[in-house]
């Protein structure tokens, strides 16, 4: 063999690996509010996890319970690459992009199938290119059902909560729940369970999961479960940066993508199941637990109609044509 060409196989092993060794350097950052037990967290778990698997020079840190980033605070530097992947609640956002508030509109997915289907829907195509001009992108859907709970009493009709000072994840149930005569206090889901405890509230709407995770049976006397008329349903997807992705070599981008949807399969098969464990739990605990009617949570589309919706169609760029789209996703 030729002093050349070893000499150019010397150099192209050396050119491996220091690509090797720069690509094994990858690491990305993960936040989210929940703690370890939450099912968003396994959510990111399995991509850290699958990630890891592939062997493509690229790994995830999760940091979980908002240790990194406050839960509100994880949009904007998603959008700039500082932040990676976060599992986060859309409508936290709609501050800064107002139609995320239709991810969280009263009455608008009706169960757990209706979501499934809503995430290939018209709909979701409009909101994940809002999504992606801003510069994140999706790697896994996730919409969680949620419902109703209080310290005072059980809430089933709209009458139910008026004169209660109650929270809501977004502006359309806070219009709606106002709309019914309650007053409004805006948090995170992870300040429920103290501001609960401290008097500041007497009832919250959120995910079955976070009723969950955050222990909101110690402080309140009934529960209202989703069951066949769930008003509540959140989109809450895993989300990534386009600058973080776009640094990325085809290997990785790949398995990030791989893994992302092996989360999003893995997270279908549990939701139901979150709702089942919530009433579960509460039971356990000695809280009562209700559903609404049919026409209970007709009562409540009826405000919302007035109050949410009309808002949103209002104040939104393409508001009406947004709602109409999800409507029409059956």
């Amino acid at each position: 063999m030729s002093r050349k060409l070893l000499s150019g196989l010397a150099l192209s092993a050396l050119c491996l690996s220091v690509g090797s060794a720069g690509a094994a350097d990858i690491e990305l950052r993960a936040s989210h509010q929940w703690n370890t037990k939450d099912v968003r967290h396994e959510m990111v778990q399995i991509i850290a996890d699958e990630l890891g698997k592939a062997n493509v020079g690229a790994t995830v840190k999760v940091f979980p319970g908002k240790t990194l980033y406050k839960p509100k605070e994880q949009w904007s530097p998603l959008t700039t690459g500082e932040l990676d992947i976060s599992a986060f609640p859309l409508a936290y956002a709609a501050n800064r992009h107002a139609e995320f508030d239709a991810t969280l509109m009263p009455g608008l997915v009706k169960n757990h199938e209706h979501a499934k289907r809503m995430n290939d829907s018209k709909f979701m195509a409009e909101i994940k290119k809002v999504i992606d001009e801003a510069g994140v992108m999706v790697i896994s859907d996730a919409w969680l059902a949620g419902g109703f709970a209080s310290r005072k009493k059980c809430v089933q009709g709209p009458e139910d909560v008026k004169g209660q000072v109650f929270r809501a994840a977004g502006k359309a149930f806070n219009r709606m729940l106002q709309g019914a005569g309650a007053s409004i206090q805006s948090m995170p889901s992870s300040e429920i369970y103290t501001a609960l405890q401290q008097g500041v509230l007497d009832g919250a709407n959120t995910s079955s999961a976070s009723f969950v995770s955050y222990r909101i049976y110690e402080q309140v006397k009934c529960m209202t479960a989703p069951g066949q008329h769930a008003l509540w349903f959140m989109y809450e997807p895993i989300l990534m940066s386009k600058a973080s992705f776009d640094k990325l070599n085809d290997a990785q981008k790949k398995a990030i993508m791989a893994a992302g949807q092996k989360a999003e399969d893995w997270f279908a098969e549990k939701a139901a199941g979150l709702d089942a464990k919530m009433v579960e739990t509460f039971k356990k605990q000695g809280v009562e637990v209700v559903e609404m009617t049919a026409d209970q949570a007709a009562a409540w589309k009826k405000i919302a109609d007035k109050t949410s919706y009309a808002a949103f169609a209002k104040k939104v760029k393409n508001g009406k044509e947004l709602i109409d789209m999800a409507l029409s996703a059956e």
